[in-house]
């Protein structure tokens, strides 16, 4: 789903978590989810000492929290009927720069995105309980129901594959920080119920920046499905949002210590809070310094492979790549020498037809992400005549693909049921929805067949 932000921009909460080394290796050893409960609640833990700091914002009565969900709704609608009319009356984008401003958001949202709704898998073994239908369905509906074309998870790793942003190393290892909260909320569903149901609450609220991202990726040409979809799901009448805020008080204690459980649930729902959020991220992009940390990323690659024949400035393109500090130079080599033509066509740059076009000698050197960074770079205040369309779905994007009986998992997965109770295939079924599975070809056979043994077992 998407984050909760607030409808300014406010400064990344820093975390302090080292007790399993990085972020990246705490939301991958909870993504594969063997033996992962100590881990998750250690990191949960900590990370709910730093919420506790936060200023909450969520109201204190309950019975205020359906209105309090659509001001906010309404805010976000009317901020957004601004945004409109500043565009229509001729403003430029306000959050992506160029497109290389797009996929390095795309890229770094990439580890909260892959593992969206993760927070509500462990509430999956309450599936007798009604009381927990609002946010298993939710979970479901992020799962796409079992239908590769809605499931989130497969959706976004369409799009990253598409747009060539499969390097999960250009990452910065902050931007797991949510993605491993969502990982650990959901090892631990049950220990942590207050704080999964106000987390829940928290992350279903509809954002600004998701609004924005969409219209401005569609322009950029860049398929905007996976956020628009969001806009429609998390409404707050009948979607995600109201189901959050219906789940607070059908889960709360009928004579246990509500107070508490108040409490808790607003300490899960601000652990959104923590981190960079998306507009965050959005403002720290640095188109040239990015373009230097992808170089320096391949310049360990490249510095022995180039001939001595090419000369900028008396040193050869080996003797500028043999140490790092060297690279904000050579590119004002390569301008001085005319390869680089800033400000214009990068059509016109000897340097980017090296690596792009019919005949190109370094071709395959770059990724289309490292490719659209230095082209915009080198682009600079040049815009085309003719910009290039904006991104619009056919009615191809929507059809469903079909699932591959013959995988096996999907066969292993098949073999497991057969000959057991319904219930039982119930606790085999469960598994196959983990955010490390449920994308996968028998993780969606598994998906549709539980919501059909759901529906019959009630």
């Amino acid at each position: 789903m998407t984050a909760l932000t607030r409808l300014q921009s406010r400064p990344a909460h820093e975390q302090a978590f080292s007790a399993a080394g990085s972020l990246m290796q705490t939301y991958e050893q909870l993504l594969l989810g063997d033996n992962a409960q100590p881990l998750a609640r250690t990191f949960l833990q900590a990370q709910l000492q730093q919420a506790a700091d936060l200023p909450q914002e969520m109201p204190e009565d309950l019975s205020a929290l359906q209105c309090f969900v659509e001001q906010h709704f309404a805010e976000v609608a009317r901020q957004y009927a601004d945004y409109l009319k500043a565009r229509k009356a001729g403003g430029g984008r306000q959050f992506f720069s160029n497109k290389a401003h797009a996929l390095f958001f795309l890229q770094a949202v990439a580890p909260t995105k892959l593992v969206d709704g993760a927070w509500l898998y462990g509430l999956l073994q309450h599936w007798r309980d009604p009381r927990f239908d609002g946010l298993m369905c939710t979970y479901l509906e992020e799962l796409g129901d079992g239908n590769p074309a809605q499931n989130h998870v497969v959706i976004y790793r369409r799009l990253l594959a598409e747009l060539g942003l499969q390097d999960s190393g250009v990452i910065a290892d902050e931007h797991y920080l949510q993605g491993a909260i969502q990982l650990a909320l959901g090892e631990c569903a049950d220990e942590f119920l207050p704080e999964v149901i106000g987390y829940n609450l928290g992350y279903e609220q509809l954002p600004l920046h998701l609004l924005i991202s969409a219209y401005e990726l569609a322009e950029l040409g860049i398929d905007p499905y996976y956020f628009t979809l969001h806009v429609t799901i998390d409404n707050a009448s009948t979607g995600h949002a109201h189901k959050a805020v219906q789940s607070v008080s059908q889960l709360m204690p009928l004579e246990g210590d509500r107070d508490e459980f108040l409490r808790r649930v607003a300490l899960g729902y601000r652990l959104n809070d923590l981190g960079q959020g998306s507009r965050a991220i959005i403002e720290s992009f640095d188109l040239y310094g990015e373009v230097l940390s992808m170089l320096e990323r391949k310049r360990p690659f490249g510095q022995h492979m180039h001939s001595d024949y090419c000369r900028f400035e008396g040193q050869t393109v080996n003797q500028w790549l043999s140490v790092p500090e060297q690279l904000p130079g050579f590119l004002t080599a390569l301008e001085n020498k005319g390869w680089i033509k800033r400000h214009q066509d990068p059509q016109a740059s000897r340097f980017w037809q090296l690596i792009e076009g019919d005949g190109a000698a370094m071709f395959g050197v770059f990724s289309p992400y490292e490719k659209q960074l230095l082209h915009d770079w080198i682009a600079g205040e040049w815009t085309p005549e003719c910009p290039p369309p904006a991104y619009r779905r056919s009615n191809q994007d929507a059809v469903e693909p079909v699932l591959p009986l013959s995988d096996p998992d999907v066969q292993s997965l098949q073999s497991a049921l057969k000959g057991r109770a319904a219930a039982e295939q119930m606790q085999v079924l469960i598994p196959w929805l983990s955010a490390q599975r449920h994308s996968h070809p028998a993780g969606l056979l598994a998906t549709r067949l539980f919501i059909e043994l759901k529906s019959s077992l009630r």
